[in-house]
């Protein structure tokens, strides 16, 4: 990907015209519509290329494995959106995707960053994962409040890149932090499914900040299915009036 000199007055994304719209040089009615998948589109939109088959399918696995994932927080905060204001699909959507952040959705750019910086320091995975307990945090990509002694959707993911060849310096990375992180802790901690994305994501070239851009697209789209579901048969003021006999009021002194 080109990256641009600051405050260049430029976009090499896309152009309207009145007979047709450009995206990426390529005229979109006439070669891309019909030809390219969703996410071939979506690659094409955030590198500028086409992605070669080992992309697709990646970015294919890991959109699939991240949508979706029951009554989680960015759900639970979109449907009780709609229920306030059912008029604001969009806003109910924004209102899911505004907590992706270092707990949920968001971590996969955190151990983006966290495999990069291991392999330009030369640090050992062991050394990083002590001063991260020492210092009271937590490793990002490890440990899940559900999914024990393993995340499924991690392992198939590894499994994948390993059977499919691209399994190279971040993923060998990922795997050493697990092992470390059991012996910092004196415990495995399941590897979720952020680990997996971001070290696949980065073996096949992309760039950390990208990263994030996986997560959000594809809950997204799991946003949209509960909303619908939310406007067939409504449970957003169940869920409010469940916190409100789970959280019990106290009057200050």
């Amino acid at each position: 990907m080109t990256i641009g000199t600051p405050g260049e007055s430029v976009t090499r994304i896309a152009q309207a015209h009145p007979d047709r719209v450009e995206v990426r040089g390529r005229d979109l009615a006439a070669e891309l519509m019909g030809r390219l998948g969703f996410t071939e589109y979506f690659h094409l939109l955030l590198t500028g290329r086409e992605p070669s088959e080992d992309e697709r399918f990646f970015l294919d696995l890991l959109l699939v494995s991240i949508a979706e994932h029951g009554m989680m927080p960015s759900n639970v905060a979109a449907r009780m959106t709609l229920a306030a204001d059912p008029g604001s699909l969009h806003g109910a959507v924004a209102a899911g995707i505004l907590g992706a952040g270092s707990v949920v959705l968001g971590t996969s750019e955190e151990c983006a960053r966290l495999l990069v910086s291991l392999r330009a320091t030369g640090r050992e995975p062991l050394e990083v994962a002590r001063e991260i307990r020492d210092a009271g945090g937590k490793v990002p990509g490890f440990g899940h409040p559900v999914h024990r002694p393993v995340d499924p959707r991690a392992e198939r993911i590894l499994e994948l890149a390993d059977e499919r060849g691209v399994s190279r310096a971040h993923v060998e990375l990922a795997r050493r932090l697990r092992d470390a992180v059991a012996e910092a802790w004196e415990r495995p901690l399941p590897m979720n499914v952020s680990m997996p994305i971001a070290a696949v994501l980065l073996d096949l070239g992309y760039r950390a900040e990208t990263v994030k851009a996986i997560p959000i697209l594809a809950r997204t789209a799991s946003l949209l299915a509960h909303l619908v579901e939310e406007q067939e048969a409504p449970v957003g003021f169940l869920m409010a009036g469940a916190a409100e006999t789970a959280v019990e009021y106290e009057a200050p002194e």
